[in-house]
């Protein structure tokens, strides 16, 4: 944001509510809160008189309602404004002494030819770099940051891209240009999540942070049409968002006066418009609510859903088998898993549309299926057919393959109705019916939003409360405040809910319609209030930032939007600070270096978890899973006690133990010893300033189809390919044909032949691949055929030599067998 439309945000926000006042730095997202940092301060208002800040600080001008300060000292500093009306809000700042003071810029390039993307990388200061710098437009790096590159350089500073999911990495092979790097990297939709590392230098005591990005294929916002007109919400309504799970950056916005379209965090954006002929005056202005999906926009008009995308602006309805009326509601995930194992042909939905009576479930193609009916239901839950059943909600959960139902029941419709719950999941088909029921007057919303954790977490609110319910409905509740309330609009000026953020690390915000906020953290009972940030009457959003941290979005009168870095962690602290909370243990690790581990037969995953606590507080760490029961566990517990800490590591190992040789029905044990399991870590204990609750991965059982076979030495390179066929003589095959057979060598599909002198014996090995290259050679049995229907092999060994106590199977018998199988299906594992 400029400096220009800084000033026209705060005048603008200081004219429409109370006073109140917030702080800023020039490290994007306050990653650099340090005692080299300048702290900008502003008040929003017309009662101030002067800065109250403790003797370690030093303010540049204390009679300014907008200046700066700097804290010489670290630790926890006291700040507010004195004014001449009642107290402001004092704020609890935790000034750190760090020695990491730079950071990392980047641009991109993107080259389709060859799907690349050229990262131009340098180091800056914050504190002494250019605006364009901090505010993310520089296209390269200015004197300063020149000279802070190319010194680091000469100390031995070299910068590398690791990706977080594949765990690759990528580094420069050129030389320094003009104090900076350039790293090529290959597209990569199922390895976007990056980051920039640099090497242990120091430059005057100081570090470069490392810095997590997000690099997708290239993304752009649909364009302004000339002629098209405004598509919003009804007049006054609160803004609703919709935004990918995957790509966070890319994400759209409904405001009572305009649709706005981001691919970078609404840094910059476009209006969404629609054709005048399409939609009525009233129907655009009635959008009711809106999802993402990859470049396109559904919207929620009257019951019916409509579609923009750069092929333009319709209808949907019977053409892609949707009703053309009486839709509901609409949902898509929350949660990012970009992989997952999915045993059942097809492709898992990306987001579910539902009337009162039918669920549909769409993918990215835009392709729909009616997955169930609410009279099909009631069969299915064994529920009275003369009870009313309706479809309240459906929620994607946290699992990837699961779909929660919130279904409305009652059978006399006039007072109250209960609420219940099933969980469908796309890969099995079933329906399981939760341990859940909620009562609720008849005429209630409420909204769900599940967690991201392994065992099934969800959050319910309503105008005015939010209901807990954890670890699989087991640990259920109303988040009640320090001072016993349950009902949020008591302590927001009767303000009502409007809008619930869940992060990754377990933050809830609950955000109320006038931006009062609530903090807590997922597996607690209770919410703080926070400091009042966003002025009463602004409409706000909260987003999440690529790089994991939280944002306001502001929607200005004006028909324009602004975005402010919001310090969450700092908030929460200076809360924390003022209410003793204190979280239970000094450190968390584990080193799961992957959200997701695919095991084959024989192999095993052992990974660590650890928990460092006070001694006497009696911490451990809590192993959760949630998926078939496919997996056995052996776990080791170590301890150490010194200097009044304790050290608790735990030591899993995940592994099957089934023996393939003795079963009846192979493909039936095999499919019933596969799938996928989520698994959890959390400490038995944690309190919301604990800056990390849990980790989350996967482990799938079964077929990874990134793996692949080959015979060694067959190689598709270093050899010229060239039209080549060969003749069988008709004597050697099979059928006994009455022409020799004339086969065409598939250069593609078997790559260059091996030479071998004919008196040489050939065993081939068998070697295991994937996406990353050899892994393996495969020490299994296995079994060779000539496709054409050659008979003329002859082996090395006898069965007796190889030490057979019965006859084995052979071609022969196998074929006689199986006279109705094609040759390739007549012998594999199912048949040992």
């Amino acid at each position: 944001m400029s400096a220009r439309e800084v000033a026209v945000l705060l005048l603008w926000l200081s004219c429409c509510g109370s006073a109140l006042w917030r702080y800023s730095t020039n490290s994007p997202n306050y990653r650099i809160f340090s005692t080299r940092s300048t702290i900008k301060l502003e008040y929003e208002g017309t009662l101030f008189t002067e800065w109250s800040v403790p003797e370690t600080c030093f303010v540049l001008n204390k009679s300014s309602p907008t200046t700066e300060l700097r804290c010489s000292s670290p630790g926890v500093h006291a700040i507010k404004p004195i004014v001449t009306g009642p107290d402001e809000e004092e704020r609890y700042l935790f000034v750190e002494s760090s020695h990491t003071c730079f950071l990392w810029y980047y641009r991109v390039r993107h080259f389709l030819n060859n799907f690349t993307q050229l990262i131009t990388v340098w180091a800056y200061d914050p504190e002494s770099a250019d605006p364009d710098e901090l505010l993310g437009n520089a296209e390269e790096p200015s004197i300063n940051s020149i000279v802070l590159s190319t010194q680091m350089a000469t100390l031995g500073q070299k910068p590398v891209i690791h990706t977080v999911l594949k765990r690759k990495v990528y580094s420069s092979n050129e030389k320094m240009r003009r104090g900076t790097w350039r790293i090529v990297v290959p597209m990569a939709k199922d390895d976007a999540l990056k980051e920039i590392r640099g090497n242990q230098v120091t430059f005057q005591d100081c570090f470069i942070a490392d810095f997590l990005i997000l690099l997708t294929f290239p993304l752009l916002t649909i364009p302004e049409s000339p002629g098209y007109l405004p598509i919003s919400s009804p007049r006054g309504s609160q803004l609703m968002a919709s935004w990918d799970a995957c790509v966070v950056a890319s994400a759209v916005l409904v405001t009572d006066m305009e649709t706005f379209h981001t691919t970078d965090s609404f840094k910059s954006w476009t209006r969404i418009r629609v054709p005048p002929d399409i939609l009525s005056d009233d129907e655009r202005r009635s959008v009711a609510d809106v999802i993402l999906s990859r470049d396109r926009i559904v919207f929620l008009i009257n019951g019916v859903l409509y579609i923009k995308s750069f092929r333009g602006f319709i209808r949907l309805g019977g053409i892609v088998n949707l009703p053309d009326g009486g839709i509901t509601g609409i949902s898509s995930r929350k949660w990012c898993w970009v992989n997952y194992l999915l045993k059942a042909k097809g492709r898992r939905s990306t987001f579910a549309v539902w009337t009162e009576n039918e669920i549909y479930l769409g993918s990215i193609l835009l392709k729909f299926a009616r997955l169930v009916t609410t009279t099909e239901l009631k069969n299915i839950l064994s529920l009275s057919v003369t009870a009313t059943l309706t479809v309240d909600r459906v929620e994607y959960t946290g699992h990837p393959l699961e779909i929660a139902v919130f279904l409305n029941y009652c059978t006399v419709c006039t007072v109250t109705k209960k609420i219940f719950l099933v969980i469908y999941n796309e890969d099995t088909k079933q329906w399981v019916s939760q341990d859940f029921t909620l009562d609720a007057p008849i005429d209630s919303v409420i909204m769900p939003h599940f967690t991201f954790s392994a065992l099934p977490g969800l959050l319910l609110w309503n105008k005015h409360s939010i209901y807990y319910c954890y670890h699989n409905f087991t640990f259920t509740g109303i988040l009640q405040t320090p001072a016993g309330h349950g009902n949020l609009s008591m302590l927001s000026n009767d303000s009502i809910i409007h809008e619930v953020f869940i992060d990754y690390y377990g933050d809830i915000l609950v955000k109320m319609e006038n931006n009062v906020i609530f903090y807590s953290k997922i597996n607690t009972r209770d919410a703080v209030k926070l400091h009042l940030w966003t002025n009463y009457t602004t409409r706000a959003f909260i987003f999440l930032s690529t790089s994991g941290q939280t944002y306001f979005l502001y929607a200005l009168d004006d028909g324009t939007i602004q975005i402010q870095d919001y310090p969450l962690r700092l908030e929460a602290q200076s809360i924390a600070f003022t209410t003793k909370d204190k979280c239970p243990y000094v450190a968390f690790h584990n080193n799961v270096a992957h959200v997701f581990y695919f095991l084959d037969k024989g192999e095993a995953l052992t990974v660590w978890t650890q928990i460092v606590y006070p001694e006497n507080t009696g911490l451990y760490v809590i192993v959760e899973s949630y998926g078939p029961k496919i997996l056995q566990e052996s776990h080791d517990i170590s301890f150490e006690a010194a200097f009044g800490y304790c050290t608790k590591t735990l030591t899993l190992t995940f592994y099957q133990n089934v023996d393939y040789e003795r079963i009846s029905d192979y493909f039936e044990t095999q499919d019933n010893h596969t799938g996928l399991v989520l698994v959890q870590f959390r400490p038995s204990e944690y309190s919301k300033t604990c800056p990390i609750a849990q980790k989350v991965f996967q482990i799938a059982v079964g077929c990874d189809d990134k793996k692949f076979i080959a015979i060694k030495g067959f190689s598709k390179k270093g050899c010229h390919h060239h039209d080549f066929s060969y003749v069988i003589e008709k004597s050697y095959l099979r059928h006994q044909p009455s022409k020799n057979l004339r086969v065409r060598y598939i250069w593609g599909e078997y790559g260059c032949p091996l030479r071998l002198d004919f008196t040489e014996k050939f065993q081939p090995v068998v070697q295991l691949f994937d996406d990353n290259g050899y892994v393996k050679d495969v020490e299994a049995n296995f079994i060779v055929w000539e496709i054409h229907g050659r008979d003329d092999y002859s082996f090395n060994n006898t069965m007796a030599q190889s030490g057979c106590l019965h006859e084995a199977q052979t071609w022969k018998s196998m074929i006689e067998l199986n006279k109705h199988l094609p040759l390739e299906e007549v012998w594999g594992p199912e048949f040992l």
